[in-house]
């Protein structure tokens, strides 16, 4: 039954849900989206993607394409529970959208395809959803269409995810015949009849009653399995109760040890109500999440003033700068909020606050506690993707927007200025793809300048920088979409005419072959105080190099070098050689190949030697980072280029020759498998073999064929790339 939105909700944080929604690109995460706020009467009219008349996908290039670009954010109330809801996108291109609204969210709600199961954008955004620890529930999407088959769907998750899935509801007919849901909680039937609003609750019906009872019985098999409570009820009692089962459920849920899956078809309006119902009952409040943790900032004097009753008000004990500090979701506590996105739109500047604890007003100075700066609010706007209404207050667990903050970037920490902390920031990874950008009027050159600088500042992910060889402007993103959607965002917001030039990816160099023993003599004296410093480096290869690629990729490929000391006899003391480190990971960002940042090394410092009056950090960082630099030049390097895994859907009559295309683009074919009249082939990919590919595919297809992509490392590059440049 649709509620109203306006009426009167709980004021304790119990009654807040902060979930977002993650799918792979068309697995109706966007319509579940629609139908969540259509059924808890946030709004009046369904939207439907294919007729561009969507809420969340309310940008212009989201309703050209018909996918989720940027993560919109929205609300609605549902059984007296708030419930603020991020629609997040599902193309491996806008992961980084994802990454930074996983960092505010408590929980969220994962789609699948009940014809395709866990697709490999699925795992990608399961995977970063376990990095950041959040709870999530299962919804198994499109039952009504010809192949659905929960069974099959639900497989891939405990195979592929890797979890054990707690499947709570059985479907009542299949594909076109799907018009409800049997709830194994309860013992219920749920049908949605014709086109109405509303589901008719009733009795098992008698053809599916003995499947049922055989699913209720696994399901309380599996249950008692993880949870000690149920299993002592289901030993005593042989069967579980509903109020157990549902406790056992939750607990799973927040614990993670269960994954609870639920079925439907949204773009039908069939599974929604129990959908809702499970979020109010599975996932977590605000006060049901750990406290946030942070490190004690500086204050803006750069004191180590705190609150006198932190410990009072939420906060554990630090008494200093860099002390780990937990704040829990009280709104009476100190202020402290997440800046987790910015937008730029016609009215301002707009930055998007989960906010952690405490509460804010219009008006109230807050401090920007990374940059030590304070910061006025000017509004505070509840928002609903591209509405907003203005409001007095935001507290504990609200997501809200805010007009007035001048510098405030994405990952920026705001809080009360008498009780400084620093929450971490959401991740950036390394862009892999660059593209040449030019006005094509020289009058326009300041505005491209301009424009290209608010795009950075909304999008981290996208990083502008100068050829120094060229003097070029480059564009780097997370993939030759996330670049067009950039430039046309330009070309229609700004009205700016733009060249761009071909894509280019973004290499790698590691060490194949590394050296032992190298020495390095840093000496300067110049009139005073000199310089001296000396060194004796080993250079290898981290062993497992796919491991270490991968983890480089997020940061220049300092996640891929490890830095070690086995100087005996304290002949260079500890912080030279925190200072050698340091100068080896400068050393980083060009290798001898090509320039391109290194990644996949073990350096070694043997020996060294000091200066009774000469030697400092700086001389050792600089003896660092040209022993480095000259070990990397005697070592045999290895050009590394970015791999991803395609998984492309075609008919049978096409799949030899796109499989043909895929072997002359350097791909390795890992699987392929026949549903359907279709076939499914997954291989891996150079990305620079990529550009272009939808073209290709489209045409050998005749527009039946689609591909996804997503990103698994870097590997080795052949002797000589695509452009003639030889690797090594």
């Amino acid at each position: 039954m649709r509620t109203n939105p306006h009426r009167r909700i709980t004021d304790s944080l119990t009654g807040v849900r902060n979930l977002g929604i993650l799918a792979h690109v068309d697995a109706g995460k966007t319509t579940v989206t629609e139908r969540i706020l259509y059924v808890t009467g946030a709004t009046y009219k369904r939207g439907e993607v294919h007729e561009g008349t969507t809420v969340t996908d309310f940008d212009s290039q989201e309703r050209d394409r018909g996918i989720t670009i940027f993560a919109a954010a929205v609300s609605c109330v549902w059984n007296d529970h708030r419930i603020h809801l991020i629609d997040t996108p599902g193309h491996v291109d806008f992961s980084d959208e994802v990454e930074r609204s996983l960092r505010v969210l408590d929980g969220a709600i994962a789609v699948f395809d009940a014809v395709a199961g866990v697709e490999p954008q699925s795992e990608s955004v399961w995977r970063q959803a376990d990095r950041h620890g959040v709870p999530r529930i299962a919804f198994v999407n499109k039952l009504d269409r010809s192949g659905a088959d929960l069974d099959a769907a639900v497989a891939s998750i405990r195979e592929r995810l890797r979890v054990v899935p707690l499947v709570v509801q059985l479907p009542i007919g299949r594909e076109d015949g799907f018009t409800g849901v049997v709830d194994l909680v309860r013992m219920r039937s749920l049908v949605w009849a014709g086109g109405r609003d509303t589901f008719e609750e009733g009795p098992v019906p008698d053809v599916l009653r003995e499947e049922a009872n055989r699913r209720r019985r696994l399901l309380e098999e599996a249950v008692a399995e993880l949870h000690p409570v149920a299993f002592e009820e289901f030993c005593a009692e042989s069967e579980i109760s509903a109020p157990t089962l549902d406790a056992a459920l939750r607990d799973l849920t927040r614990t993670g040890e269960g994954v609870v899956v639920l079925c439907g078809s949204a773009y039908r309006d069939r599974g929604i109500e129990p959908l809702l119902d499970a979020v109010v009952a599975y996932l977590p409040s605000p006060l049901d999440v750990p406290p946030v943790r942070g490190t004690r900032g500086g204050s803006l004097d750069g004191s180590r003033n705190g609150a006198p009753d932190d410990n009072r008000n939420g906060l554990s004990d630090g008494s200093r700068d860099g002390a780990v500090l937990e704040r829990a979701a009280d709104p009476a506590a100190p202020f402290a909020a997440l800046v987790f996105k910015v937008n730029s739109t016609a009215t301002g500047r707009l930055s998007y606050l989960r906010v952690y604890s405490g509460t804010i007003r219009k008006g109230d100075t807050v401090l920007d506690a990374g940059a030590r700066r304070t910061e006025r609010i000017g509004r505070i706007l509840h928002v609903q993707a591209d509405r907003n209404t203005e409001v007095d207050l935001a507290t504990a667990g609200d997501i809200v927007a805010v007009v007035g903050l001048k510098a405030a970037r994405t990952g920026a920490t705001l809080c009360a200025p008498e009780a400084p902390l620093v929450l971490e920031p959401p991740t950036v990874a390394d862009p892999v793809v660059s593209v040449a950008v030019e006005a094509r009027r020289s009058v326009d050159t300041g505005r491209l300048a301009s424009a290209l600088a608010r795009l950075v500042e909304e999008d981290p992910s996208l990083v502008v920088r100068t050829d120094p060889e060229t003097g070029q402007t480059l564009l780097s993103g997370m993939g030759e979409l996330h670049l067009e959607v950039a430039v046309e965002k330009i070309r229609r917001t700004r009205g700016l005419d733009v060249g761009v030039g071909r894509p280019q990816v973004a290499y790698r160099e590691t060490v194949g072959r590394g050296v032992s023993g190298l020495l390095y003599r840093h000496v300067k004296q110049d009139g005073g105080a000199g310089q001296f410093a000396h060194v004796v480096l080993d250079v290898e290869p981290l062993e497992d190099l796919a491991d270490t690629v991968g983890a480089g990729a997020g940061d220049g490929g300092a996640a891929g070098f490890v830095f070690r000391s086995a100087v005996v006899g304290g002949r260079v003391p500890r912080e030279y050689v925190r200072a050698v480190e340091a100068g080896c990971r400068d050393a980083l960002a060009e290798g001898p190949l090509g320039g391109h940042p290194v990644t996949g090394l073990l350096v070694t410092l043997t020996d060294g030697a000091t200066h009774p009056k000469d030697s400092s950090e700086m001389a050792f960082r600089a003896a660092g980072r040209f022993a480095l630099r000259e070990a990397l030049r005697a070592s045999a390097m290895v050009l590394l280029e970015p791999v991803v895994e395609v998984t492309v859907t075609v008919p049978d009559d096409a799949a030899g020759g796109v499989l043909g295309d895929l072997s002359a683009r350097r791909g390795r074919v890992s699987g392929s498998t026949a549903r359907a009249g279709t076939v499914v082939i997954t291989a891996t990919v150079p990305l620079a073999e990529l550009f272009g590919y939808a073209t290709r595919l489209r045409s050998r297809t005749q527009g039946r064929g689609t591909f996804t992509t997503r990103a698994t490392g870097y590997a080795p590059a052949p002797s000589t790339l695509p452009n003639g440049t030889p690797s090594r």
